[in-house]
């Protein structure tokens, strides 16, 4: 897609692939064992599997873009917004520096840690750039805005999968930022309050950037969406308009709509 509006991130030709070092096909361990004792140089020099997760994948995200990236389980949706985000190897993209993630709703928290404990520390590695008093204001908000502030003082290992969800939406959803990257972090929310965060984000991403949004909520997906993104194979298949994107998903990325 071509646009006159500025760019935040361009990927260019990036292909990532697991090394699956120890995988012997259909082996059992005592096949492998025996291997391994009677020819070690040969177990050891042994091509093994390489898993082409992404395979010379190219596209830009420009400012005022809501980009959703659909695609089943596995064709490496989390991946891609990882490396976007700058959780794994070293990449060249051309991207801003104010980017918010939210992959995963379990991962990154201290189960040991009280709500307002993990909303502090998150709100502390988002917002490196205000003053303390600004952070302060955010995790106020988050609490009230999460509406669980009789539990928030418990430990989050305690909390449900929906709580968590809370914690995470509320706080990541605080202030703008010119890229927002959320993963499936609707899928624990109650019908209400995902709802009600939805509305929070609109706002916060009229005042962003960009976005990009995994879910597998196509409803949703046209609703917060411009632009929707296909991957299959480790390619991009699709790469325009919402209600044309999601209609080729469903056509051909689905298992049960490709037999009728």
């Amino acid at each position: 897609m071509q646009s006159s509006k500025r760019t935040i991130v361009k990927v260019e030709n990036f292909s990532f692939d697991y090394g699956m070092k120890f995988y012997h096909g259909n082996k059992d361990f005592r096949q492998v064992f025996v291997e391994a004792i009677s020819s070690p140089f040969k177990f050891i020099t042994e091509k093994k599997q390489v898993n082409h997760v992404l395979d010379s994948i190219s596209f830009e995200v420009f400012e005022g873009d809501r980009v959703a990236i659909l695609g089943v389980n596995g064709s490496g949706k989390t991946t891609l917004c990882r490396q976007i985000a700058g959780m794994g190897k070293k990449n060249n993209f051309v991207k801003t520096s104010d980017i918010k993630a939210v992959l995963n709703t379990d991962v990154g928290a201290f189960p040991e840690l009280t709500g307002r404990e993990n909303i502090e520390i998150l709100v502390h590695l988002l917002y490196t750039n205000i003053s303390k008093e600004e952070k302060n204001q955010i995790v106020e908000d988050a609490i009230s805005f999460s509406e669980i502030e009789e539990f928030i003082d418990t430990p989050f290992k305690n909390y449900s999968k929906g709580m968590k969800a809370r914690i995470f939406l509320s706080t990541i959803s605080s202030r703008p930022s010119d890229l927002l990257i959320l993963d499936e972090v609707f899928d624990g929310a109650d019908t209400f309050f995902s709802s009600k965060v939805a509305k929070r984000v609109k706002k916060m991403i009229s005042l962003s950037g960009a976005v990009i949004f995994i879910s597998h909520d196509l409803e949703k997906v046209r609703e917060v969406c411009n632009r929707v993104i296909v991957l299959k194979n480790g390619k991009i298949c699709f790469d325009g308009e919402v209600v044309e994107g999601t209609k080729f998903y469903l056509l051909n990325c689905t298992p049960e709509l490709q037999t009728i």
